[in-house]
């Protein structure tokens, strides 16, 4: 009976809480999310899992070294987010999946870009207002770029201590953007707007898209040095991609490291999603601070392409600011499916693209912004 009772006691199922039950079955809705309704499967699977590993009691998957001890697989590979060496090598492979060519043709849409990161300050504000230090606050505005890397960049020199809690919302919005998105752009456009059918632009030169990452990398790294490990490797992996002499480079970076880091990245961010921690009132806090940042960023690339609607006589389709967000290339397939919902023919993936590879840029001036202000 004492062995039988042993059994029962070191069990999962004896030491389950009511918080590992929310956690377990808010892990099976984004695995549904994610398998089922295909939301950014890349990202939303490896989350879940990691949620769902972490919240089943005794694994000890997240347990650091003690007394010798080792610690979890987990707690190790999370190293590589804590001391914000995954943010840096998903740049690099991003760059490498980048085209710049649709914000080379036309540049006026890195005002889009821009304008998309005003959710970022937005949510600063609001944080500081709330009674977060600027170093937090900083960390809960940035996840209005939409750009996970990033958001635990900063969060890594600003605010280690709200790392998972920034990181679980970061990249949940982004998981979620087919969600968020839609009915904010319908609010603020009218049928009218989301019908316009723009222009191919211009063709860009081989020569333009090799200088263009070269001058990116000294030009913001010179304005904004705290940016350049971000922009550096953004910019490095987008050079590897279009000088053509190294493709098996350009495959790895786009195939093998991208898909290895983001599965360590997802499944790390979500295994510090404990009940603990993710039902506490600054976890909740800072989700929805960054629903608003996110929100808010949207709503202000949009605005900004409603402008450039009126004073280009109607040839910008206002939904594209929508992409400004550094999504890539969630928020500006967002943009392609709102269109087609209007008019079937019309395609808006590759203007889409134009702001939303420049929200990439202005997500990563702004951390560095932020960084130079407040580490």
């Amino acid at each position: 009976m004492e062995n039988l009772q042993q059994l029962v006691e070191t069990s999962g199922f004896y030491n389950l809480t009511y918080q590992n039950v929310i956690m377990i079955i808010i892990a099976c809705v984004f695995l549904y999310l994610g398998i089922k309704k295909e939301y950014e499967p890349y990202l939303m699977i490896p989350i879940a899992f990691g949620m769902l590993l972490v919240n089943l009691p005794l694994a000890g998957l997240m347990d650091a070294p003690k007394d010798g001890a080792s610690g979890g697989l987990l707690y190790y590979l999370y190293q590589g987010t804590n001391l914000g060496i995954y943010p840096p090598l998903i740049f690099l492979c991003l760059g490498a999946s980048t085209d710049f060519e649709p914000l080379l043709a036309n540049p006026k849409t890195i005002l889009l870009g821009g304008a998309a990161q005003f959710g970022i300050f937005i949510a600063f504000f609001l944080s500081v207002v709330l009674g977060m230090s600027p170093g937090e606050a900083a960390s809960v505005g940035i996840i209005g770029g939409a750009d996970g890397p990033t958001a635990l960049f900063l969060t890594s020199k600003l605010a280690p201590h709200l790392l998972p809690a920034i990181a679980l919302a970061a990249y949940s919005y982004m998981a979620l953007i087919p969600i968020i998105q839609p009915p904010i752009i319908r609010l603020l456009t009218t049928e009218k707007e989301r019908k316009v059918v723009m222009k191919v632009g211009r063709k860009v030169s081989p020569a333009e898209k090799i200088i263009f990452p070269i001058v990116v990398a000294i030009f913001v790294s010179l304005l904004v040095p705290s940016a350049a490990t971000l922009i550096g490797c953004l910019m490095l992996g987008n050079l590897i991609k279009e000088s053509k002499i190294v493709p098996n480079l350009t495959t790895v970076l786009q195939n093998a490291l991208m898909y290895g880091v983001t599965i360590f990245l997802g499944l790390t961010v979500g295994a510090k999603a404990t009940g603990e921690l993710f039902l506490s009132v600054t976890t909740l806090k800072i989700i929805l601070l960054g629903l608003i940042a996110f929100a808010a960023g949207t709503a202000a690339g949009v605005l900004m392409g409603k402008l450039m609607y009126r004073l280009t006589g109607g040839k910008v389709n206002p939904m594209i600011g929508a992409a400004g967000v550094s999504a890539v290339p969630m928020a500006a397939r967002v943009v392609q499916k709102e269109g087609q919902r209007e008019d079937p023919s019309n395609f808006l993936l590759m203007h889409a693209m134009g702001p939303n590879v420049a929200g990439v840029i202005g997500s990563a001036i702004a951390a560095g912004v932020l960084l130079a202000f407040f580490s």
